[in-house]
């Protein structure tokens, strides 16, 4: 009598089970990250250093200032990380099957990564939309402020005010920049792991940490520029007029290249590429740990 091989788990959890986790890890994620974000957002906008923004934010606002569209970003990881991750595992898996179990080339996971970035984009669209304009709400003048009371509030106020199409106001930059980050994520992280494995030989956990580390700093020097014509796109108000500053996202790339330079994209680096660098990390590790529960369970 021949062994039993173990029984696939029925039911949906299988399925759903990175979409849940995923989500869960970016919400968790933004709690830690969410001050370090606004500041970013504020330096986008020409408030300054650094430095001179977190003291600024402090003496005007208080520390409640950091924090402020929370729950927008909250609602942003629910519906892009969600999106993202789960799609990004089922787009491996049935890759994996074409390929016959054999690892991936670089190409195919790439392709399954801007995928999984576009349509985790174009799902969490209008929750990034909400989450800029709470937290640029404070660096308008007190006539021109929406003072949203929280996402929820936010995504009424447009659809009522602007139509439901305007929560995908400044979707084509979003999806483009989730391309970039989703690219340069996933490339660096697999030429890392062949980095750090043959030619340092490390183990496993320094592999991870050392090749997730990497993987943030090209994700966010693949995305910011991206970042920084989104943020403009979404934040901008009508004159007096009613004209907006920029006609769509390639006006404002060019306008910005005469005003700034290609160095302007790059406005806020370093704050972003902290603020993007954990959040790439904590999906390669937790990825990394699916996997694992995954082998381990015969799934």
């Amino acid at each position: 009598m021949g062994e039993e091989k173990p029984k696939p788990i029925a039911g949906v959890w299988p399925t759903v089970k990175p979409f849940v986790n995923g989500g869960a890890s970016g919400m968790l994620a933004t709690c830690v990250i969410q001050p370090i974000d606004m500041i970013k957002v504020r330096i986008q906008l020409g408030q300054g250093s650094a430095v001179s923004v977190t003291k600024d934010m402090l003496k005007k606002e208080g520390v409640g200032a950091f924090y402020k569209g929370l729950s927008a970003g909250l609602l942003r990881q629910a519906t892009y990380t969600t999106a993202r991750l789960g799609t990004f595992r089922i787009l491996t898996n049935k890759a994996l099957e074409a390929n016959d179990g054999k690892p991936l080339p670089l190409y195919q996971k790439a392709l399954c990564g801007l995928t999984a970035g576009a349509i985790g984009a174009c799902v969490g669209s209008p929750a990034d939309l909400a989450l800029i304009r709470m937290q640029a709400d404070a660096t308008l003048p007190a006539a021109q402020r929406r003072n949203y009371t929280n996402a929820f509030h936010a995504l009424y106020r447009i659809t009522a005010d602007e139509g439901v199409l305007s929560l995908w106001k400044g979707a084509g930059p979003t999806v483009v920049r989730a391309m970039a980050l989703n690219m340069g994520m996933l490339a660096s992280y697999d030429q890392s792991v062949e980095f750090f494995k043959d030619n340092l030989g490390s183990g496993e956990a320094a592999t991870i940490l050392g090749a997730s580390t990497v993987s943030g700093f090209f994700a966010a020097a693949c995305s910011l520029p991206f970042d920084y014509v989104k943020t403009q796109i979404q934040k901008m108000q009508p004159d007096a007029t009613g004209k907006y500053p920029y006609t769509g996202s390639l006006d404002c790339v060019l306008k910005t290249l005469k005003s700034g330079g290609p160095f302007k994209f790059y406005t806020g680096f370093p704050v972003y590429c902290v603020r993007i660098a954990p959040h790439v990390m904590m999906t390669w590790i937790f990825l990394n740990q699916i996997q694992k529960l995954e082998k381990k369970a015969g799934l």
